[in-house]
């Protein structure tokens, strides 16, 4: 097995990977994120992203799913902290054994493909990172061909995001980009191909029920802001806004329940018109 180069100070190697945990714009730069869990890095390498860097506790014994890791990426630079250290970087009340760096993967809209039975989700400039991991894994459980985050948002790999998803991260293209323009000049484009794609926006004041829409026809969906919902450029370009019921008290639901219900919506229709 490859030998791990060791760290016992605060040096230079260890304030830069621990700005890859606090830090947006170290991230951006080197295109790389910290990653542990078990279940996150399995997923992480069971769809094939791929390993800068593996960390872990030096002379601390390593589980056989640990060495199992190290063994099968033997090629990887890999760093044996002091436990105080890892802990320090890992952030967490219960450190992982290993914390790995991932590169992150390119994404863009003309990887999808389009076909029929389209279904996206658009998050319009989504704020907070545990909404925007759960709008991730909600696309993954329901189906959704992507998540596309719109306008200035929060980290797609902000750790708080990435916990929030669960690893459905690593499972499901996300899409990052500057503005809302690219997605609608990218429907121009699929309702070209395909003869129709409807952008349907959710709003709590809308006049029609989710449940009366047809959804079965290829769908981008999009949801707000949490403070501030819809842009007015999604409310202008939106073919329909609909609302979801409520007899409560509340006027409305955070936006990651409120767009689990629509993906559940469109899957419970498509499902139904299915021979």
């Amino acid at each position: 097995m490859t030998t791990s180069l060791r760290i016992t100070t605060r040096n230079s190697t260890f304030q830069q990977l621990a700005s890859l945990r606090t830090n947006r714009q170290k991230r951006s730069s080197t295109r790389t994120f910290l990653l542990e869990g078990v279940q996150p890095l399995n997923l992480a390498l069971g769809h094939g992203w791929q390993l800068q860097m593996l960390i872990h506790a030096g002379g601390r014994r390593l589980s056989e799913w640990a060495n199992g890791i190290l063994a099968s990426h033997s090629s990887v630079a890999r760093y044996a902290m002091s436990a105080p250290l890892l802990a320090e970087l890992s952030g967490k009340d219960e450190p992982s054994e290993l914390i790995a760096v991932v590169a992150m993967r390119e994404r863009s809209l003309a990887q999808l493909t389009l076909r029929p039975d389209l279904l996206l989700l658009a998050a319009d400039r989504p704020a907070n990172p545990g909404n925007l991991g759960t709008l991730i894994r909600s696309c993954d459980a329901f189906g959704a061909d992507a998540l596309v985050v719109t306008g200035h948002a929060v980290d797609v790999y902000d750790p708080a995001t990435i916990t929030a998803s669960r690893g459905s991260l690593f499972a499901l293209p996300v899409i990052q980009l500057a503005s809302h323009r690219e997605l609608l000049d990218w429907i121009a484009s699929a309702r070209q191909a395909l003869g129709t794609c409807q952008l349907v926006g959710a709003d709590e004041s809308a006049s029609v029920d989710v449940e009366r829409h047809d959804f079965t026809t290829p769908t981008v969906m999009v949801v707000g802001n949490e403070a501030n919902g819809l842009s007015q450029a999604y409310r202008d370009a939106c073919d329909v806004l609909v609302r979801i019921p409520m007899s409560g008290s509340a006027s409305s639901l955070n936006v990651s329940v409120a767009a689990s219900v629509l993906l559940y919506e469109a899957v419970r229709q498509r499902r139904q018109r299915r021979p």
